[in-house]
């Protein structure tokens, strides 16, 4: 069944006194600045990342590794966005273990990680920075030494698109939407060939971080 972001959709600019530093999964797309396609293409639906996109995957694979309280599930590159789901966990020194994310996702073990200090927890909107600020400066890198093609302004939006997920259910909807999108991509509202925007669309509310 194809994920309905219109049915499902939550306006999380952002619910009212929600903390986004509390343990929970979190859907979230990131688009490329002006949804130009610097990240590879899709062909038989089917994605062939270039040495960008690859980069791209590679910082979302190291985010667990890199922040505490920080774990990741299903993720897709896409040719000008990404699709990924952020699941936000007590960081270690909570307990012996993370409290579940979310229904379906099963506590992780916490060991491996320094003692010490009370951990920093960082907020989704913190992560999605994060992640971005290591793109473009790897991208950057990429342009000096191996010739990318240079960006102007910058290479994501300053806006990224988020939902939190409710439950078992929904969950498996996200999981099976972002497994989908290759295959959808002509459909895809952030596709080039889509002029329904002068720079497509996405039914999912944007948050500014700067």
């Amino acid at each position: 069944m194809r994920f309905n972001p219109d049915a499902h959709r939550r306006r999380s600019i952002r619910l009212g006194g929600y903390d986004y530093s509390r343990p929970g999964a979190y859907f979230v797309t990131v688009c490329a600045h002006g949804r130009e396609c610097r990240l590879g293409e899709i062909a038989g639906g089917e994605v062939r990342l270039n040495d960008a996109g690859e980069m791209v995957q590679r910082t979302w694979e190291e985010l667990p590794s890199k922040y505490p309280g920080v774990e990741i599930d299903s993720f897709v590159v896409m040719p000008n966005h990404v699709h990924g789901i952020i699941v936000l966990t007590d960081p270690v020194g909570a307990g012996p273990r993370a409290r579940p994310a979310c229904p379906g996702l099963p506590a992780r073990p916490v060991e491996g990680r320094p003692r010490g200090a009370a951990p920093t927890r960082f907020s989704l909107a913190d992560v999605v920075h994060r992640f971005k600020s290591l793109n473009t400066a790897r991208y950057r890198s990429g342009v000096a030494r191996l010739g990318w093609p240079p960006f102007s302004a910058r290479l994501w939006q300053r806006n990224y698109y988020d939902r939190i997920i409710r439950g078992e259910e929904e969950l498996a909807k996200i999981r099976e939407y972002i497994a989908a999108n290759p295959v959808q991509w002509a459909e895809d509202e952030n596709h080039p060939g889509n002029v329904s925007h002068p720079q497509g669309r996405i039914s999912y509310s944007p948050r500014g971080i700067v």
